[in-house]
């Protein structure tokens, strides 16, 4: 049963939706605490500003910031949900790497791969800011820099699977260090490669809250990404366990 695309793709869904909940319960109780101080510190800004700051606890503001909270959650558990689908695909198309592996084995170390791939490495080279730093005029130019990150992070991890797959003949230790340094080389050439953040950091932002942002973003990510690939691979373990042992057994 656990063989067919269909069974994959709902234990994906869930898998994301569970992951995407408990991203979300990070999100409100730890990188909530880093963003309101420093919408603080974007307000204390206004009264000396243009005329253009934006209002996110005054009478003014068209959505309030207990919405924008609830709305970010629920974004986060339907970033889940898609990402859980996307996940249980590659998982699926997958199959033939690392068949050596149990399941549950299978899916941490590709969620793993894909935390490294999507999240932390692009945390490395443009590390994730909160309200009131960076230059709006400059969104498009960041983003662009963070997907090509993004996109060579698959790239990366596409290459370190395929290396491995095509070094089964060699024993583990030569195997596992050669992709190691593959992916180690790879990642420095990235990180050489890709130019500096583009925005410089406010005097007025205060160290602590960038950083408490800014790591509290990454265990946000990693809950969803790794989260993921640890309840995906509980849900299609036992099952796939099973499968097998129903499965005929070839006479002859």
């Amino acid at each position: 049963m656990t063989t067919t695309y269909k069974s994959i793709a709902l234990r994906g869904v869930a898998a994301g939706a569970i992951a995407g909940v408990a991203s979300a319960l990070v999100q409100l109780l730890v990188t909530e605490i880093p963003i309101r101080a420093a919408l603080a510190v974007e307000e204390a800004r206004e009264p000396a500003g243009d005329g253009h700051g934006h209002a996110h606890g005054g009478e003014g503001e068209l959505v309030s910031r207990g919405a924008q909270v609830v709305g970010g959650m629920l974004g986060v558990v339907v970033v889940g949900i898609a990402v859980g689908l996307v996940f249980a695909t590659a998982y699926a198309l997958s199959k033939r790497w690392f068949v050596d592996r149990t399941p549950f084995s299978r899916s941490t170390a590709f969620g793993l791969a894909v935390f490294g791939a999507v999240a932390l490495l692009p945390w490395l080279k443009y590390p994730a800011n909160p309200p009131a730093v960076g230059d709006p005029e400059t969104v498009n130019h960041r983003t662009a820099l963070y997907l090509g990150v993004v996109v060579a992070g698959l790239v990366i991890v596409w290459g370190a699977s395929r290396l491995a797959s095509r070094l089964t003949a060699q024993s583990q230790p030569v195997r596992v260090t050669a992709v190691l340094l593959a992916v180690v080389a790879a990642v420095a050439v990235v990180l050489l490669a890709f130019p500096a953040p583009p925005d410089t950091i406010p005097a007025d932002m205060p160290v602590t809250v960038l950083w408490q942002f800014r790591l509290s973003s990454l265990a946000q990510l990693a809950t969803l990404y790794v989260g993921i690939g640890v309840v995906f691979g509980l849900l299609v373990d036992p099952a796939t366990r099973r499968a097998k042992a129903d499965a005929p057994v070839a006479v002859g």
